[in-house]
């Protein structure tokens, strides 16, 4: 990778600006956001974000100590007891032997463990680029799901984050982005893991689409 220079945040924004376009156009998310896809698409999504938030919140918990990681560790932000309510929702009160996780996430998992538990860089890599998607495309696809599946008060709080204001999140966390004091090896290698990460994401939506298409 080239010289990085200015600030991180920027830097962020212009190495996912594909990855991200890459995402808005995934047919399976456009069949979601329409209500082309029957609601059960949107259950295995469901499930799938439960195995990707369960490693990713276990790094967070592994990682408390760590002098820079530490300052993303967001207890506001995590995703697992809204998941599990949707998972109820969706599909009972035995939701946990209707899941499983689907070779992409399988392999996406494996990524996070071996990146995000004892590097800093790794774990606020995939911590960005998770939490950041939902604090942004995320709230724009959870109420599309609302009107598209007529969702009352249950199903979707995944999207949902109580007393998270996310515009203000989002530059509270480019700000604390910007003051890490990486080393450009360190920045680099963030940069780089971020880059794995969106590519982990569109595979997990290239699966589902297939398995939905």
């Amino acid at each position: 990778m080239s010289l990085i220079v200015g600030l991180l945040s920027d830097r962020l924004r212009e190495v996912t600006r594909e990855g991200r376009a890459v995402a808005q156009r995934s047919r399976f998310v456009d069949g979601l956001a329409t209500g082309r896809l029957p609601l059960a698409a949107y259950a295995e999504l469901a499930a799938q974000h439960w195995f990707v938030y369960e490693t990713l919140e276990l790094a967070a918990a592994a990682m408390t100590d760590d002098p820079v990681a530490r300052h993303f560790v967001y207890p506001e932000l995590f995703r697992i007891p809204a998941l599990e309510a949707d998972l109820r929702f969706l599909f009972g009160a035995r939701w946990q032997s209707r899941i499983s996780a689907l070779p992409a996430t399988t392999t996406y998992c494996t990524r996070i463990r071996s990146a995000a538990f004892d590097h800093a860089t790794g774990y606020v890599a995939h911590h960005c680029t998770r939490y950041l998607g939902d604090l942004s495309g995320g709230q724009w696809l959870g109420q599309k799901l609302v009107e598209a599946y007529r969702l009352d008060r249950q199903g979707y709080r995944f999207f949902v984050f109580e007393g998270v204001d996310p515009p203000l999140f989002r530059a509270r966390y480019r700000d604390q982005l910007n003051a890490v004091p990486w080393s450009r090896g360190e920045r680099n290698a963030f940069l780089d893991e971020v880059s794995a990460a969106y590519r982990l994401n569109i595979g997990l939506l290239g699966e589902l689409e297939e398995r939905w298409s």
